[in-house]
C-alpha cells in the first residue's frame, strides 16, 4: 500500500471513530418523565347516569383517569398539568351540566339533563333565572 493510501485510510478510520463517539447513544438519552397530578373536588350529581356523563366528559387527552363517586359527590382526576389546567377540568364537567365548586353549569345545559340527574333545588342560588 502506498503512503498516501495509508494516510487516507487512517483519516477515514479516525473520522468514523470520532463520529461514533459524538453521536448520542440511546442508553444516554433518558425518556421524558410523565407528569401526573391527582386532584379531587366536589361535583353535583345524583345517579349512575351522572357518573357516566361526568367521567365521559373527562375522557380527553392529558387525563389519565377520572372517577366520580356518587355517594361523596367527589371526582378524582389524574392528569398531566403540562397539558391541562385545573380550571379546564371544572369547565369540562360544567359543559355537560354538572356544577363544581369553581364552575357552575349553564341553566340551558342543566335543564337538558334527565330529571333523575337534576340536583338543584328551587331556592338554589343557581336556580332558574339566576344564572
Amino acid at each position: 500500500m502506498k503512503p498516501q493510501q495509508i494516510l487516507n485510510t487512517l483519516f477515514a478510520v479516525i473520522g468514523i471513530i470520532s463520529v461514533a463517539f459524538t453521536l448520542p447513544s440511546s442508553k444516554n438519552i433518558a425518556p421524558k418523565p410523565i407528569k401526573k397530578t391527582m386532584i379531587s373536588f366536589e361535583v353535583q350529581g345524583n345517579c349512575a347516569e351522572c357518573k357516566e356523563r361526568i367521567e365521559t366528559a373527562l375522557d380527553k387527552k392529558g387525563i389519565y383517569k377520572a372517577i366520580y363517586n356518587i355517594e361523596s359527590s367527589m371526582v378524582t382526576i389524574t392528569y398531566d398539568p403540562t397539558k391541562l389546567q385545573e380550571i379546564q377540568l371544572h369547565n369540562m364537567i360544567a359543559m355537560v351540566g354538572h356544577d363544581t365548586d369553581k364552575v357552575k353549569a349553564s341553566n340551558v345545559v342543566y335543564q337538558s339533563l334527565p330529571d333523575c340527574c337534576k340536583y338543584r333545588k328551587d331556592d338554589d342560588e343557581w336556580g332558574p333565572g339566576k344564572h
